[in-house]
């Protein structure tokens, strides 16, 4: 399916939006979790990140018995099983990817709804309402309209054979436009690299928009001052394959390669990112 041919790409990027729910979290656990999104961040070990993370999610869940109304707890559990699902759980294994996506996205929906009445059951709206209500939003919703259509795409790569949910693409697609709206440097610019991979996913001839994908991957890049590194992977493989452009995709990936990957809070992302041009740049010749 095309849309998977997008949402594969995006290895470790759920991890991403830790950083900008912890922060919202009630007094007495945001500490913890900034803590240990950091060194979730600053590890560069996946095996370790996927021993561990299952403890944080339960832990997590735990904690929004406790404050079922909270946004903070609510936004982190949802992007930690959206991570979880995304990646550290076998295609082999679809039904536990579609009970993690599915709370994940369900936890977002929530921590919408908490954040403020007129966000509630955004998935049941009709498009045109749903246009509406996010057009109304603010720079206090960033972090729930960010983890949301996150979560949202997450929740479409593993549903991505059932058309009813595929088309539910241009929801996801319009929550991350208007973070980018409201603060395109929100979390170092991730938003516009989810919204240059859906740009990217189709060929002109079948709708797609590679000019528009190539804006967003370099402001992606610009915005994290080059140290997110899967910017530029997500970038060779989605845009640079897509319009045959060989000495761009070299380029990208042998920046990749060369770079130092230890910058704070891009670690791990790093180190998958380096993995990924590896392979990508061993294909090289046989693609183009």
């Amino acid at each position: 399916m095309l849309i998977y041919r997008m949402f594969r790409i995006f290895v470790v990027l759920g991890l991403t939006t830790l950083a900008g729910c912890s922060s919202l979290i009630e007094s007495q656990t945001s500490q913890l979790a900034d803590n240990l999104s950091n060194a979730v961040y600053n590890n560069d070990d996946l095996a370790t990140v996927e021993t561990a993370l299952p403890t944080f999610i339960v832990m997590v869940d735990g904690l929004i018995e406790g404050s079922p109304e909270s946004v903070g707890l609510l936004s982190t559990g949802a992007s930690l099983n959206g991570a979880m699902a995304a990646n550290f759980v076998s295609v082999d294994d679809m039904a536990r990817k579609q009970r993690l996506v599915n709370k994940s996205r369900a936890y977002a929906l929530r921590a919408a709804c908490a954040q403020s009445d007129s966000l509630c059951a955004l998935d049941q709206r009709p498009f045109d309402e749903f246009s509406r209500v996010v057009a109304e939003t603010d720079a206090d919703d960033l972090p729930v309209l960010y983890t949301l259509g996150v979560s949202w795409l997450g929740w479409l790569q593993v549903h991505s054979g059932d058309w009813n949910a595929v088309a539910q693409l241009p929801k996801a697609q319009l929550l991350l436009e208007r973070v980018v709206e409201l603060d395109d440097g929100y979390d170092h610019g991730m938003a516009h690299l989810y919204l240059g991979g859906i740009a990217t996913l189709l060929p002109p001839a079948l709708g797609g928009k590679p000019d528009v994908g190539r804006e967003h991957f370099e402001r992606a890049i610009a915005l994290s001052e080059g140290k997110n590194l899967m910017a530029k992977v997500v970038y060779a493989q989605q845009y640079a394959r897509l319009v045959f452009d060989q000495e761009l995709h070299h380029r990208l990936l042998t920046e990749v390669l060369e770079a130092d990957p230890n910058s704070e809070g891009f670690v791990l992302i790093n180190a998958v990112a380096q993995q990924q041009a590896t392979a990508l740049l061993a294909s090289e010749a046989d693609y183009f």
